[in-house]
């Protein structure tokens, strides 16, 4: 493979912290490479050097392959909130965009030679499907409604417009910061399938391990400043990471006992030193850089307690919560057993954060009952992160918990020492939470709730933000965990190495317990899927048949003209067209609202009023758009 690009001696430091330094590595076209390292040790800063989005401290030099178009997915996008969909991904497609425009202006001033040139370019770059594709692509990431504003979309549907722009501009290079977060299941599935056809070459950042094992084969870690290369998917990874550990520390041990026998040598005769050998002094210096080097991983250490947990946990009782003429939860009866680990699954406004607010008693059902043991104590990690107060700073958070912790060995511990086994030193603890990456403060949220020594766990969407080598400490001790665990992700590698059993959460608050892992269940139901295709397929080629011997035995007369649309009723119809996708928007919003838990019980009741109101509409404007479609 031709070399893609070529990265020389690039550093990158804030203040006194380095992140690397004279760092260099090549990467060939159509590799695929995911970046791992702990947060806040320089995976982002690194993607926007190769990205152009920042530059290396102290020179440093890249060198791309002739006319390499790179398309760069931050973990956050800046739109402009008061363009529409369709306008702000139009204007944003670079080169395409320009000659797009170039072309309009031509035809408006009517110059001949002007429009010559511009069909021209037109034809270069593709520009008379741009619309198609634009469309095309929104759909795949389950954006339909082109006229919205920006500033309405929600963070995932802002981060999904995102990757359809990354996917628009038809990039050679792709840079994504990661690309999962905020998606649900479908779209990662669909993004997944997407780029392991692609024939680009990328770089990316990922905390999914299935996607990052199906979409690269060559995974990079940053570790110490430093950058190491290992081929295959994550498990060589690990492999191979340990199998480098135990060679490192191997010459480290070589280096120290080395170096024993040239101390003494050095220390000899200390008035004859000048008449030492130089180049042995020289050696000697750099032995003992050697063998003081440490190999201490800073990987968190999750070793806090939970509280006993006695036989009555949760019992549910035939419990139903409606919010407006919407049920969210129908007649749902389940008693919790000690130990077990279950899954929570749905789409996303279905009403899976509403489930969980009902556990806790945040929501009171409208039917039945919800008891809870007198030994219960219920640990909530939310998915909207943790809250602070403006100005507070880590240890301050922390004190408000309590002044020591408990481990899991019954030990008691200062908060100090157990902020240091969670990656935040002594001098970080005073730094204000408001500073802290996205990342930090998951991991200090995830503290304040274990801290509470829960023997009930409720973990809503936990691995946004944290990284691969946090998640496999934190699945570690989540497997040994001497309580019940309820999870909600949309991580397909977390529910299946963690859950026994599925909770999934369908339309109208129903809810089917299905033992077993997540991969399974998605087999279960693509082949469930592929079943009702085949009979769909069965039906349509029955109803061919009996409609053509029909068609035989009639006989011929001649077939009435088919009535045409008026003027009006074509306008109706494109009216219905453009309305009947908005109502579902606004729909799918208010679900999502309705199963995030945020909304107060009057805002709840309003937006079920609404969804009851734009259910008896889409029925309305459905039927009536069939008619029309039928003249």
């Amino acid at each position: 493979m031709a070399s893609f690009l070529q990265v020389e001696n690039i550093s990158k430091s804030y203040g006194e912290k380095v992140l690397f330094e004279k760092i260099c590595f090549n990467i060939n076209e159509g590799d695929k490479i995911a970046l791992i390292a702990p947060n806040g040790t320089g995976k982002s800063s690194l993607l926007k050097i190769l990205a152009g989005v920042d530059t290396s401290d102290r020179g440093g030099e890249l060198k791309f392959m002739k006319d390499i178009k790179v398309a760069f997915l931050d973990q956050t996008t800046d739109f402009n909130p008061q363009n529409t969909l369709y306008d702000e991904i139009y204007s944003r497609l670079g080169e395409k965009y320009e000659v797009i425009k170039q072309y309009e202006k031509a035809i408006a001033e009517g110059d001949e030679k002007l429009i010559e040139q511009a069909i021209a370019r037109m034809d270069a770059v593709d520009g008379w499907s741009v619309e198609q594709r634009i469309k095309q692509v929104l759909s795949s990431m389950k954006l339909t409604r082109l006229d919205q504003r920006m500033g309405e979309l929600s963070g995932g549907e802002a981060k999904r417009a995102a990757i359809a722009l990354m996917l628009l501009q038809e990039a050679d290079f792709l840079v994504m910061d990661e690309p999962t977060n905020h998606l649900d299941i479908e779209v990662i599935e669909y993004l997944e399938s997407h780029l392991q056809k692609a024939r680009c070459t990328l770089l990316m950042v990922t905390h999914d391990r299935y996607f990052l094992d199906r979409v690269c084969n060559t995974i990079y870690e940053l570790d110490r400043g430093q950058l190491y290369i290992y081929k295959g998917n994550y498990s060589d990874f690990l492999e191979k990471r340990e199998e480098r550990y135990t060679n490192m520390q191997a010459n480290i041990d070589k280096a120290r006992n080395l170096l024993r026998r040239e101390l003494e040598w050095i220390r000899s005769t200390p008035q004859a030193r000048t008449g030492k050998a130089r180049y042995r002094i020289n050696a000697f210096y750099d032995l003992k850089d050697r063998a003081s080097e440490s190999l201490g991983r800073k990987d968190v250490t999750i070793n806090i307690g939970s509280s006993r947990l006695g036989g009555k946990i949760i019992d549910c009782e035939g419990v139903s919560l409606n919010f407006g003429e919407r049920r969210m939860l129908d007649d749902f009866t389940y008693k919790f057993s000690r130990y077990e680990r279950v899954g929570i699954v749905g789409k996303n406004g279905v009403g899976k954060s509403t489930f969980l607010n009902l556990m806790t008693g945040d929501l009171m059902a409208d039917k039945g009952t919800v008891e809870r043991g007198e030994t219960l104590r219920i640990g909530y990690y939310r998915q909207s992160g943790i809250r602070f107060k403006p100005g507070q700073r880590v240890i301050d958070v922390v004190r408000e918990i309590a002044e020591t912790a408990r481990t899991a060995d019954g030990e008691s511990i200062s908060i100090t020492s157990m902020l240091t086994k969670f990656l935040f030193p002594v001098e970080d603890q005073n730094k204000l939470v408001e500073i802290l990456s996205g990342g930090e403060q998951r991991r200090l949220y995830l503290l304040t709730v274990l801290m509470q020594n829960p023997n009930f766990l409720i973990l809503d969407e936990p691995t946004n933000d944290l990284d691969i080598l946090t998640l496999n400490v934190l699945e570690d001790y989540l497997l040994s965990f001497k309580g019940c665990l309820l999870i909600v992700s949309h991580d397909r590698y977390f529910l299946d190495k963690i859950v026994d059993h599925l909770f999934i959460i369908r339309e109208g608050g129903h809810v089917k317990d299905f033992v077993g892992q997540y991969s399974e269940y998605r087999e279960y139901i693509k082949e469930q899927e592929a079943e009702e295709a085949r009979q769909a397929k069965i039906a349509a080629e029955k109803e061919q048949r009996k409609n053509a011997t029909l068609a035989n035995q009639a006989p011929t007369t001649p077939t009435a003209p088919r009535k045409k649309l008026s003027y009006k009723e074509q306008r109706e119809l494109e009216a219905l067209e453009q309305e009947i996708p908005q109502l579902e928007q606004e729909k799918g919003e208010l679900e999502e609202k309705l199963s995030s838990g945020a909304l107060s019980h009057e805002e709840l009741n309003a937006a079920s009023e609404r969804i009851g109101e734009l259910m008896a509409l889409l029925e309305e404007k459905e039927m009536r758009w069939l008619e029309l479609s039928e003249i």
